[in-house]
């Protein structure tokens, strides 16, 4: 059984997929999701290959973007951001209703100062000693760009 959490996530794939068209080949409806857990990416153009991150994140208004949204694990991120590789973010905001709108940031507008490091889970957690990172959208609100 699904998470409240993985449900908003989900949600927000399934959005991206269905209301966005390809930032890179600007094909409509080619945009499809990625298996779960496939790292720092959720959909891919089925077209030309374009890959994007998606994130979902609860809110009162759906034209005001959070300060910050959880990112997901720490290491294959930093990774890619020491080899350069940053992926585009989708940003899906949710209401009460399940309305929604979209907004995107391209991968050349961001900046490692924008990925804050997590401390990484307690010794008692299930997960002992996993390290995640928040988005600091605060960082970038000036490039964030509603799509829909």
């Amino acid at each position: 059984m699904a998470t409240l959490k993985q449900d908003l996530g989900l949600f927000g794939e399934q959005r991206v997929v269905a209301d966005s068209t390809c930032p890179k080949c600007k094909r409509p409806k080619t945009l499809v999701r990625l298996p779960p857990n496939f790292k720092c990416a959720d959909v891919i153009c089925d077209f030309c290959g374009y890959l994007g991150q998606v994130k979902a994140s609860r809110v009162k208004r759906l034209d005001i973007v959070p300060k910050a949204i959880l990112g997901a694990a720490w290491g294959p991120q930093n990774d890619r951001m020491e080899a350069a590789i940053y992926f585009p973010l989708f940003l899906v905001l949710v209401d009460d209703a399940w309305g929604y709108s979209i907004f995107y940031l391209a991968a050349d507008l961001q900046t490692p100062a924008m990925f804050k490091v997590r401390k990484p889970l307690s010794e008692t957690a299930r997960r002992a000693g996993w390290q995640g990172f928040v988005y600091d959208l605060d960082a970038v609100k000036d490039r964030l760009v509603r799509i829909r």
